[in-house]
């Protein structure tokens, strides 16, 4: 009778309450422990970064200002008399005349508050002004067709890699491997030479009509819409491909795991093995893709927006390389960095989420 109310005892709802929550406590402690692990180290990274971004322009011995005072000088057909004491103006002025250690605090102190500097080539606008609008418009094409090309793609992927599937589906799969071949911008200027050259349904290139006054009006988003069109399909036709193949592959994986032959032996309906067996366990790696992927989408498709002047990130970096515009290459650098970096520590801390056979220890 002892050891029964003993056991009847240990095993009250109080001692379990009580266990449930210091196990709780437990798990969040690691949990927390974990995510400011990689928040120190998605820091690192950033610093790191930050800090190369800052000594290898400097190891060419280029004069970036001098640099752009001689283009503008040959383009305008005016002589170089003076060019120096502008250059040295300017030096002060953007602050390239400072020893180097004192360069590279006010650097990092500026990077700190998310300043990123003033352009030399569109002086006197600032780099947050300038890749602040040129995000915007990469942000809407490229997180649109990223999402529509992977939702396609992996559904596409699925259905080709799955045994049961419907017999005309085999007819699919090397249009799709054919088409993620292709180069982006050599689809673009396909679509441009057909549809816009050659039948006129579309805008050759630009966002928007020069005529048209950007504004919060229907005309406008329409017209902003017509312009994204072709780029969009230039990047989802290339990008299904990619995403069909990776999930075909991964679906293949799948038909030779131990929960699958399991899952055929209970009897379940296929289009629950489908879509609870094979398709949730081959879904891991693409969202690892997606989520990286994500985080590069502020680079924009610097070819395809260039064949199309769209004015995303990617147009705006080549005219700062074409012009020579230290400060604003440096600036889409670092917001790339962050992009990555930031894509990279939040698939850290939810992957464990997301794939229960991964486990987070404190360690």
């Amino acid at each position: 009778m002892t050891e029964q109310s003993e056991v009847a005892e240990n095993s009250s709802p109080s001692k379990l309450t009580s266990l449930a929550g210091s196990s709780l406590q437990i798990l969040s402690g690691i949990l927390g422990n974990f995510v400011v692990k990689r928040f120190l180290f998605f820091l690192f990274v950033v610093w790191i970064a930050a800090t190369v971004i800052f000594i290898i322009p400097r190891l060419s011995g280029q004069d970036p200002v001098k640099e752009k005072l001689l283009l503008e000088a040959q383009r305008g057909g005016a002589m170089q008399t003076g060019l120096d004491e502008m250059a040295k103006t300017y030096q002060k002025r953007f602050g390239l005349d400072q020893p180097l250690w004192t360069q590279y605090t006010n650097y990092m102190i500026d990077l700190s508050k998310l300043n990123l500097g003033v352009s030399i080539a569109f002086f006197p606008r600032t780099v947050n002004d300038i890749v602040f609008e040129s995000l915007m418009w990469t942000l809407g094409l490229m997180g649109t067709v990223t999402i529509l090309a992977f939702l396609l793609g992996t559904l596409a992927g699925a259905f080709l890699g799955w045994p049961r599937r419907p017999g005309w589906l085999q007819y699919v799969f090397m249009p799709l491997l054919t088409l993620s071949a292709i180069p982006q911008y050599l689809l673009a200027m396909i679509l441009i030479f057909i549809i816009a050259f050659k039948l006129g349904w579309l805008p050759l290139f630009g966002g928007y009509s020069p005529s048209t006054l950007p504004n919060l009006s229907w005309d406008f988003i329409v017209d902003v819409l017509r312009h994204a069109i072709l780029p969009a399909f230039a990047i989802i036709f290339s990008a299904i491909g990619f995403w069909a193949i990776g999930m075909r592959g991964m679906m293949i994986n799948t038909q030779g795991e131990d929960y699958m032959i399991q899952a055929d032996a209970k009897g379940l309906k296929g289009s629950r093995i489908f879509m609870r067996y094979a398709v949730r366990n081959a879904l891991l790696p693409q969202v690892t893709g997606l989520a990286l992927v994500l985080g590069t989408i502020v680079t924009g498709q610097v070819l395809v927006e260039r064949v199309f002047s769209y004015p995303g990130i990617g147009d705006i970096l080549f005219q700062a390389i074409r012009l020579s515009d230290f400060f604003v290459i440096r600036g889409i650098v670092i917001v790339i960095i962050l992009g990555i970096a930031g894509a990279t520590f939040l698939l850290d801390v939810l992957y464990p989420l997301l794939d229960p056979r991964i486990k987070v220890r404190n360690t």
